[in-house]
């Protein structure tokens, strides 16, 4: 059975609820034009077994990072133990080690799913379509089962609330700033540990969406914590015309068809020109500075290239397109066991994230790469 449609004639809370009441399995693929973005939910007899996003707001593990779940050295030795070749997921990997507990790992993966949900139920635009059939390979790092019927109850909640919360917050291109003036603040104020957390990130430029990416937190949740400090006059609001297909808004839908226009056109300073105007008002998009990194390697710019790659990781540790051009700048600047290492962990996202051409065609650089380190080494060594 197949069902599809745009999402303006059926809501995706409709759609959810269709997939409940008639229990069925199968994938449902979620896409947005505007965003730039895609989502996949996953049933099973109506339950949601798994979500993921194209943009992946929500790392699992800095997810349990900021939780306190895991430490630091935890996620960098399981993220090493993928890059050396191990192909079982992050969290199989957390709890074989013992760096988590299977229970907590589950979840995790829950609250995941979850944000992914909440996320995809606030797209009015676009357009869905749903194939049924048995699942096979869900790239999930743990099994869960949550009833789509609470899925629906705590959206709608969230909805409510979204609508208390857009009386001073419209959209997420608000820009939140220090109050210059923290007046009528009688007494003490109690400021929570997740609040501290969102205002040492606040400078003047960053807005909501920026904020949630940077601290791999959703997007309701800091337009939430941010609207109670707003009314405790800690913080001041600015709109900076975030909505996208606004006029001063950054739509990074229309940037990367311009840099793909540019770079066509064998212009890459034109296509650099483009994405550094969208960097000046959006600094923590990784998107971006993956684009600008195209646009240097078209140039033949690697050293740049790698520094704008590493800064899209740096925000965006998952981001697929920066890791495959990772490998492609390190293998321009000679440094070709590193490229294998990146061309491994993008290779290591799975079949839904690497199209079969590129797994092709990757797979052969590194076998080049390869050789060529190993000359180079055989060289130094003679």
């Amino acid at each position: 059975m197949a069902i599809q449609g745009p999402l303006r004639e059926l809501g995706i809370h409709d759609v959810f609820q269709l997939l409940d009441l008639s229990r069925k399995t199968g994938e449902l693929r979620i896409t947005s034009e505007l965003r730039h973005n895609e989502g996949r939910v996953y049933f099973d007899a109506g339950a949601v077994v798994y979500a993921e996003i194209k943009s992946n707001p929500h790392l699992l593990g800095a997810l349990l990072v900021r939780s306190g779940k895991i430490d630091e050295a935890d996620l960098t030795r399981a993220r090493e133990m993928q890059v050396r070749g191990d192909q079982r997921r992050l969290g199989q990997i957390l709890v074989a080690t013992g760096g988590l507990t299977e229970r907590e790992l589950v979840r995790q993966v829950e609250a995941q799913v979850e944000e992914v949900i909440f996320e995809l139920m606030n797209w009015r635009e676009g357009y869905f379509s749903f194939v049924e059939g048995l699942l096979h390979d869900i790239p999930a790092d743990a099994s869960v089962r949550i009833p789509t019927g609470a899925l629906l109850m705590e959206a709608a909640r969230r909805i409510d609330e979204w609508s208390r919360i857009e009386r001073k917050i419209p959209h997420l291109g608000v820009i939140p700033s220090l109050a210059s003036d923290p007046g009528g603040n009688e007494g003490t104020l109690d400021i929570l540990p997740p609040e501290w957390e969102v205002l040492a990130v606040i400078d003047g430029r960053r807005d909501l969406r920026a904020i949630a990416a940077y601290l791999a937190r959703s997007e309701f949740e800091i337009a939430k914590t941010v609207f109670g400090l707003e009314a405790a006059n800690v913080l001041q609001l600015r709109d900076a015309g975030g909505r996208p297909g606004e006029e001063g808004a950054v739509d990074v839908g229309a940037v990367t068809r311009a840099v793909d226009q540019a770079l066509a056109a064998a212009d890459p300073d034109a296509a650099r020109t483009r994405v550094e105007a969208a960097l000046a008002s959006r600094p923590d998009d990784a998107r971006l500075h993956t684009l600008l990194a195209r646009a240097w390697l078209s140039a033949g710019r690697a050293a740049d290239a790698e520094d704008a790659l590493r800064r899209a990781l740096a925000l965006d540790p998952q981001l697929e397109e920066a890791q495959r051009l990772l490998g492609a700048a390190l293998a321009q600047r000679g440094r070709f066991a590193e490229a294998v290492e990146w061309w491994t962990r993008w290779l290591g996202q799975g079949e839904r994230a690497v199209a079969s051409a590129d797994r092709a065609r990757i797979s052969q650089a590194m076998k080049a790469a390869q050789e060529l380190d190993m000359a180079l080494r055989e060289s130094a060594g003679g």
